[in-house]
Formats: structure tokens, sequence, C-alpha cells
């Protein structure tokens, strides 16, 4: 296990020594790191799939719904893709010590914006093993440390992954101490980590309302939530309605239990009679659970569709579970989105690329789609590699958080003598 044995305290204050190092690390180190990360997931895959058996067997997990034991559940092929995504955050370019701005000033001072890191960076998360890989990937390019604190039934998996982190860190010749893994805990433990002013620059907790609240209570430094995804499709008057049925299956079906996965299906009027049928038999058929408004039960063409409540509508399920509504109109859609959804992603389909412009602007989103699934927000699908969680804040970072999200400023400032009268 890597789990640190020190105080939460001691371990951010290790941290914050690491990060001062790493803030100045070469990007050789840096990738070297990354390049061993990679490699030792390929040599001890069997070792972690033996600690994630372990984690899946435990009683702590036996309650886990369905979706939550698919995001604890590692194989091969998820340990090769972790491997991947640090290989492509290995070749991404670092983005320590790019040059924002120069300028000189009225009184010759030559003046420099360059890109530098957080320094130390929390990460709160619940269930999936990969994100112990994909943030503590993230941090090093960056030039950050990282505190990572999962949940208690993935205790094995991520000491696992966390043990081959820290081997590599090592290996380039970086303090090991740039990753650091703590145990579960509860909520004064939780508090604690909430509230290390001075040694952790930024929180980021990765779950649901339950965590954010917890934090929201809390919290004396700075955090980015990566929060809920209520996210919607769409289905305009104007929609290619295969094209349409394509989108709204994937968006729900291919991994529902993921925060860019839809979980309202919203349809115009004007095309519900001829679409619904259709899309509904498909859900259906693939096991999804539906409930909808009057009118889409109305028109659901034989497929079952419960009534569905006020509390529907504000709903992440995580699970095969769909919400279905129809509306009389782009206004109304646009409504609807900004009332229920969490400003995730939102999806139109339609054929009008002035009705998709006007819904791009008018919705309170990290990421609008025009005619593609939602399923496409992750930082590793924009070309991040991999991503640190998703904001659906407006400050400091929106949308997946990737290498440049991890970063802040300083002004570098040269003279020649100087002084301000």
């Amino acid at each position: 296990m890597a789990t640190t044995a020190r105080s939460i305290g001691e371990s951010c204050a290790a941290a914050k020594r690491a990060s001062r190092e790493m803030a100045s690390a070469p990007t050789t180190a840096k990738d070297a790191a990354l390049e061993a990360i990679a490699r030792l997931l390929g040599e001890r895959s069997a070792e972690i799939l033996e600690a994630n058996a372990a984690d899946l067997a435990d009683e702590r997990a036996v309650g886990l719904t369905e979706a939550l034991r698919d995001r604890l559940t590692l194989s091969e092929e998820r340990i090769a893709a972790m491997a991947d995504g640090v290989r492509v955050v290995a070749a991404l370019e670092d983005p320590i010590g790019e040059e924002l701005d120069r300028r000189t000033l009225e009184s010759g001072l030559d003046l420099r914006k360059l890109r530098v890191p957080l320094g130390v960076v929390a990460v709160v998360y619940e269930a999936r093993p990969n994100v112990t890989i994909d943030c503590a990937a993230l941090t090093i390019k960056s030039g950050n440390a990282i505190v990572l604190r999962g949940s208690s039934y993935a205790e094995r998996s991520n000491g696992a992954l966390a043990a081959v982190v820290r081997e590599a860190l090592a290996e380039a010749g970086l303090p090991e101490d740039a990753a650091l893994l703590v145990a579960g805990g509860g909520r004064e433990e939780l508090a604690e980590l909430a509230t290390q002013e001075g040694t952790v620059d930024l929180l980021i907790p990765r779950g649901g309302e339950g965590l954010k609240n917890a934090l929201k209570d809390v919290a004396t430094v700075p955090v980015i939530y990566a929060a809920a995804g209520n996210c919607h499709v769409y289905v305009h008057a104007e929609a290619d309605l295969e094209m349409a049925r394509r989108i709204a299956y994937n968006a729900k079906v291919q991994r529902p239990g993921v925060c860019n996965a839809a979980e309202t299906l919203l349809v115009d009027a004007s095309v519900a009679a001829d679409f619904l049928p259709g899309v509904l038999a498909d859900l259906h058929g693939a096991g999804v659970e539906l409930v909808g408004d009057e009118r889409a039960r109305d028109l659901a063409g034989g497929v079952e569709v419960g009534p569905a409540t006020d509390e529907d509508w504000g709903t992440e399920y995580l699970d095969l579970k769909m919400v279905v509504g129809v509306v009389d109109s782009l206004a109304e859609a646009v409504e609807h989105v900004n009332e229920h959804g969490t400003s995730h992603s939102e999806a139109i389909v339609t054929s009008s690329a002035e009705t998709a412009e006007r819904f791009a602007a008018a919705v309170d989103a990290a990421v609008v789609y025009t005619n593609a699934s939602t399923r496409f927000t992750d930082g590793f699908e924009f070309g991040m590699g991999a991503e640190i969680g998703n904001s659906t804040q407006k400050l400091h970072a929106r949308g997946p958080i990737g290498l440049r999200e991890l970063t802040t400023y300083k002004y570098v400032v040269h003279g020649d003598g100087q002084v301000r009268e």
C-alpha cells in the first residue's frame, strides 16, 4: 500500500516541500517520470488487478450500485488506457514557463507574465481508481505536487496505483512526495484536508452533491468543484431524426455511470410523434428505465414510460434511467436546461446553424454540443491526455481540468536600476 502513515497535516506539508522542487523540475525529468508510470502500469498490472479484485470483494463495496461498481472495476484494457493517457500527457507541451505577455513599461522595466504551477493540489474522489493515475500525471507534467484522498472501498487499488507513481518519480530523480495518498477517513479528516491553508493551494472534489455540500461547509482553501452532470439532449424541430436517435442513445447508454452521460431527453413537439417511439424503444431495449411528462408518455408508442416527478428533472441518475420531456420551442428547451441543469454538458441536435448558435449562446454550461453526444466531455477526448475533473464553475477553470488549468502565473520584471519617484 502507498497510503501514507503521516497525518493529513504532515502529508500536506511534505507535499508542499516537494512542490517547490517540482516547480523548477526540467521537462525531461517530468516526462521521464510519466514514461516510467506508463511502463510500470504494464509491468504491475497483475498486482493492480489483484488489489482491485480485493476491493470489489470487500464488504465495503457490496452495497455499491452497478454504476459505482463499474467505476471501481479495473481491467487489463482500462489499465492500458490509463497508460495511454499518461503517454499522451507526456507528449503534450510543457505549460510551465510559457510567456503569456511581455511588454516594456514607461519606466523602462521589462515585464513578462509567465505560467507557473499552482503548488499543491488536493483531490478528493470516489470509486474510480483511474483518477489516481490521471491526476498524478497532470500534476507531474504541470510541475505541481498532489495529495490524493480516494474512497475507502478503493483503498487497495489506489494504493497499488499510487505506489507506481511514487516509484516512477524516484526513478526520474523527482521527489516521491510529489504524489501522496492519504487514507479516506470520515468527515473530520475531510475537513482537516479542506482547511490546510498555507500548504494546499487548490482542492478539487470529484463526487456527488453530498461531497460538494460537505466541503462547502468547511473549506478554507480554494476549491474547484468537479460537480454533478445533469446533462440534456435536446432534439430540435429541424433535427435529422436518425442522427438524434443515435446521439440520444449513446449519451445515455454508452456509459451511464459517468458525469457526462445524459439524464434528460427533450424533444420538440413538432417531431415528437415521429421521433419518440423509435428512440424510446431503443432505450428500453438497452434496459433504461424511462419516466416522462404526460406528452412524452402519450407518444411512447407502447413503450413503458412512468410518470416523471418534479425531482426527476433535477436528478443525476448515474444509472440506466432517463427522464423524457416534450417542449414547444427552443426558448422552452433553453429555459428547462438552465433551470434543471448543472452547467456541465448540454447538446442540441439540429440542422439549423442559426438555432445551434442561439442554443450555445443561451445555455449556461461548460460545454455545449451541436449534433454530438455529451459523452465527449472528457480531458482525453479533448486532447488533454487526462483530466482532474470537469469544472462547472466559471472561476478559475471551466470544463475539463487539464494542464493549463493547474497553473497560475507570475510577473517577472527586469530593470536596470529604476526606482519609483
